[in-house]
């Protein structure tokens, strides 16, 4: 069976990480992280191309050093609501924090979504990157990996089982017999776990997907093995081809080894396209870009932020790293551990450590149309990806990839010409899940 490519939109907004420069382009409205217009015209232009779906990243902690974008920005769901009011087929993922939020409230919120939408709801579950988010919930102390992540993968369980509660015909609303609802196919959850105590029943019935679609976003062991556990969705930080495919074929292999068939797993790597007339001219696009993002101070700042948002400011740029190993342990742990681990090797000062974090990297999605999509192309072929989480600096940035290139993936076979399905499952050609109580009778039945 062939494959087909997917693709889903990453707005920007005033600029994210590393975007240091975006909010000053003249292109780029001041309020654009806040204007519901700027992403309905976003998620409109998604839909145009037949993208698989919109992506919202979001935290809940910041300083005044943080990103633009990160500084005032909407709430996901608020947001993913009113869009889903002026679109009819792109899905909507929004981020949710599993450590800074209780599961039946998340749950209804989803499930409301996925009916707003006509089942097209999906949740990125983070277990939250920025350590500062504990006092905003009255916490001490940010919890530790295995606590995050084993409350992870019980608030999904948690959630799967709440938008279970009614079985699909549990409404039949028969005038005539007087009878609105079948009371033997709602169910109470009571779960009782390690992290949550939850009695439900939901009260909300399921969508036309079935449940929203579960995305994970960790590249820790804990979460690559999260992601393998319970994940549809994985969006994937990307890197070389080698380390694209070294994180493919892991997370996969991780993913059958739980008894899932890893086709039920759709792995997106980040991509920053930079599309030109030719090649050389989106080459020196990307320097330009590059250039005007490249800010000492903001990239110190965002050095901070894997290490729990720590001033680095307080250190003589030009003294050895600082030993800060201890303030990654709860934060951005995978990508500290790197740091600390160059630092050490190669014996960097605070300065070198800040430049080569930051050092130019030419970026594989750059060219011509035609480059562009011949290198989306190799790397699909080569197993690195099955989807591309896209992000554009302005909307002419992403007019000039939808009329540039994906006219050349649909010729080449990769992508959609238009929509067959009307959910998010029916774009990444996921099963609609059973619910569990419906399968239960059925199989109680076949024994009988």
């Amino acid at each position: 069976m062939s494959r087909t490519l997917h693709l889903a939109l990453h707005p920007y907004g005033v600029g994210g990480p590393g975007q240091h420069g975006l909010w000053k382009d003249p292109r780029v409205a001041k309020n654009a992280s806040i204007d519901i217009g700027y992403y309905i015209r976003q998620a409109q232009a998604a839909e145009h191309a037949l993208f698989d779906a919109l992506f919202i990243v979001d935290s809940q902690f910041i300083n005044a050093t943080y990103p633009s974008h990160y500084l005032n920005r909407l709430e996901p769901l608020t947001l993913l609501s009113a869009v889903a009011t002026h679109t009819r087929h792109l899905g909507l993922v929004g981020t949710a924090s599993s450590t800074y939020n209780s599961p039946f409230n998340l749950a209804r919120r989803f499930a409301s979504l996925d009916h707003i939408s006509g089942g097209r709801a999906g949740w990125n579950v983070v277990t939250s990157f920025d350590t500062g988010t504990s006092r905003n919930y009255g916490l001490d102390e940010h919890l530790d990996y295995p606590t995050r992540y084993g409350r992870a993968l019980e608030f999904v369980q948690v959630a799967r089982g709440l938008w279970d509660s009614y079985e699909d015909d549990a409404f039949p609303a028969d005038v005539e017999r007087g009878v609105f609802l079948d009371p033997a196919k709602l169910h109470e959850l009571n779960h009782a776990g390690e992290h949550f105590k939850v009695a439900g029943p939901l009260n909300i019935s399921r969508s036309p997907q079935g449940q929203p679609v579960i995305f994970q976003a960790g590249v820790s062991e804990e979460g690559r093995d999260l992601a393998a556990r319970v994940a549809e969705g994985i969006y994937a930080p990307g890197g070389s081809l080698a380390q694209a495919r070294e994180y493919y074929a892991d997370v996969k292999r991780r993913t059958a080894s739980h008894g899932r068939d890893p086709e039920h797993l759709k792995i997106f790597i980040h991509g920053g396209p930079v599309v030109a007339a030719t090649d050389a001219a989106a080459r020196r696009r990307e320097r330009e870009i590059f250039e005007e993002d490249n800010d000492f101070a903001s990239n110190l700042a965002l050095l901070g932020r894997s290490f729990g948002a720590y001033d680095f400011s307080a250190h003589d740029l030009d003294a050895p790293f600082p030993d800060v190993a201890h303030l990654a342990e709860k934060g951005g742990r995978t990508g500290a551990a790197k740091i600390i681990e160059r630092a050490r090797e190669q014996d960097l000062t605070l300065r070198q450590v800040v430049e080569s974090v930051n050092e130019f990297r030419r970026a594989p999605f750059v060219g011509a149309p035609e480059t562009v999509a011949g290198t989306i192309a190799e790397w699909f072929a080569a197993g690195a990806f099955d989807g591309i989480n896209l992000a554009f600096r302005t909307d002419d940035d992403l007019e000039l990839f939808v009329d540039g290139v994906v006219p050349l993936l649909q010729k080449r076979g990769l992508f959609r010409t238009e929509y067959t399905a009307g959910t998010l499952r029916g774009h990444l050609g996921l099963p609609v899940p059973a619910n569990r109580h419906t399968e239960a009778r059925r199989l109680a039945d076949r024994s009988a």
